[in-house]
């Protein structure tokens, strides 16, 4: 239990805080936000594994387009996201937006189904490491190691990282992320100076891409790239000046990987012709772009690409690590999930608990598809990474729609444009995007229509919701002071969110006292 300091009488009562219920306060700036936000992202593994493949498989040449499009929308979001962020210092981000602008119910099923697609986002991105590292290690040391190697290898790196001090994460993303993005944009420049045909074209930018068959496609390709734009939230407890921090962040990351992915998809399609671009990237598959950067750059340039292609993904399951281990540190913590993983490390103040969870359950996955011989790509980095995409994409939808709710209820006095019109706009983009990802979601995993999987993996989020709001529900009647505090982050330790003291001196107390909370 917290324990309460007492009060001062020359400065009042102090805060009531203890390091085993609280994060790391003021140990992040704006810019190792930033370097988590786009690690999540990935911008090597989208440019070099998401686009080739995208190509190859729809055969659409419009993936530049789906990345602008997408951006449009995802940056309309931002807007009233960032708008009401001060309202939701909390490190579950999801779930205390929808408990805010929606209920407490719908929130509790908002913060499952993020832990759901983090854990599937950084579960799968092990079977890319994999894919990434075995050629590196086959063609320099002439060694074939199995893949689950190189997977636990990766694991028991990220296992350790996540347990220390949150800025040591943020020192090791700075590194890996600004060699990333240079690597990135050196190899476009080369693709845009080598022109096939000595013709810059622009013909995969073309609005004309988005009225033909299976253009939902790129929506969903496109989606995959901005997984993880909307975590700077999930940091805003440890962030030096949340207010300032999260908008900042959230847009500068957006824009940062509106434009990476654009021009990497775009300036592959340059240096093949867009009228060749498909077959190249089914001829070549993810070498595609250090093919062409070996032609126009040299061995040892297409090699450095290939150790960030490693790196990328490594920065990527750091930053979900870290998201993950938050949230099951927030939901434990207002105890809808067991509370122990509500608990940070004495030493670090790091979700100590959540992050030995995370590790173990990947450990779990990993062995089970080591023993069963499953692919590493396709079954675990395609199938769990689509589907946790899918999720935050849903997650996404309901906040937006959550973000309307909570304004029209507490009207911004300054600006009706960012808090309710652009939101609404907002609304309905990422509500149309979720139904055009659905209707191709056979074509976003490679499965035919009538496969298990077409309705399966979507149908998750819908049971695990169900089963939240179901839970949210009992917990209203057998835990009312427990439901009153969903939502609240680190007030719910204190109760301090609805003008109450520690919540568990309300143990004994009929739930008369708490009517508030049953709304």
């Amino acid at each position: 239990m917290a324990h309460t300091v007492p009060m001062s009488p020359a400065r009042g009562p102090a805060k009531a805080k203890t390091a085993a219920t609280a994060l790391a306060a003021n140990r992040l700036g704006i810019p190792s936000v930033t370097y988590f936000v786009i690690s999540m992202g990935a911008p090597m593994t989208i440019v070099v594994g998401a686009v080739t493949t995208g190509y190859s498989v729809t055969g659409l040449i419009g993936i530049p387009l789906g990345f602008v499009v997408m951006g449009i929308v995802l940056a309309l979001f931002c807007v009233g996201y960032v708008k009401m962020a001060p309202h939701v210092p909390n490190a579950g981000a999801f779930n205390a937006y929808v408990s805010k602008g929606m209920n407490r119910p719908l929130g509790v099923a908002a913060g499952w189904g993020a832990l759901l697609a983090y854990n599937g986002m950084q579960i799968g991105f092990y079977g890319a490491l994999a894919d990434a590292s075995g050629p590196l290690f086959r063609d320099w040391f002439g060694i074939n190691l199995p893949w689950w190697v190189l997977a636990l290898a990766g694991w028991a790196v990220v296992a350790v990282i996540g347990l220390q001090h949150i800025d040591l994460s943020g020192r090791v993303l700075s590194v890996l992320m600004i060699t990333e993005c240079a690597v990135i944009v050196l190899f476009s420049v080369a693709c845009l100076v080598h022109p096939a045909n000595n013709t810059v074209t622009f013909d995969t930018l073309s609005p004309d891409n988005l009225f033909k068959p299976g253009a939902g496609v790129l929506l969903a390709i496109a989606v995959l790239g901005f997984v993880g734009f909307e975590t700077a939230v999930v940091f805003s407890e440890e962030a030096k000046q949340p207010r300032r921090t999260v908008p900042v962040t959230t847009f500068l990351s957006l824009g940062a990987m509106i434009v990476l992915y654009t021009l990497g998809s775009w300036a592959m399609s340059v240096a093949t012709g867009p009228d060749n671009v498909v077959q190249q990237s089914r001829e070549h598959g993810t070498d595609l772009i250090f093919f062409i950067a070996r032609q126009h750059l040299g061995g040892a340039l297409a090699d450095i690409g290939r150790v960030m292609y490693i790196t990328s993904v490594l920065a990527g399951l750091i930053a979900f690590h870290n998201a993950a281990a938050r949230y099951k540190f927030s939901l434990g913590r207002e105890r809808v999930l067991p509370a122990f993983l509500g608990k940070t490390s004495q030493r670090t103040s790091s979700p100590k608990t959540g992050s030995i969870t995370q590790s173990v359950l990947a450990l779990i996955v990993l062995l089970v598809y080591a023993f069963a011989g499953w692919d590493p790509v396709v079954q675990l980095f395609f199938w769990w990474t689509a589907g946790g995409s899918f999720g935050i994409l849903l997650l996404v939808a309901l906040t937006s729609i959550a973000v309307v709710g909570f304004f029209l209820r507490h009207p911004s006095p300054d600006s009706t444009w960012q808090s309710l019109v652009v939101p609404i706009i907002a609304a309905i983009g990422c509500v149309v995007s979720v139904a055009l990802v659905l209707a191709n979601f056979a074509a976003l995993v490679g499965v035919d229509e009538d496969s298990p999987l077409r309705w399966g993996i979507p149908a998750v989020y819908l049971v695990v919701g169900a089963l939240a709001v179901v839970w949210a529900l009992t917990l209203r009647t057998i835990r009312p002071h427990v439901y009153a505090t969903i939502g609240l982050g680190a007030k719910s330790v204190t109760g301090t969110g609805l003008g109450l003291g520690n919540p568990d001196q309300f143990l004994d107390q009929p739930t008369d006292s708490w009517q508030l909370a049953r709304r």
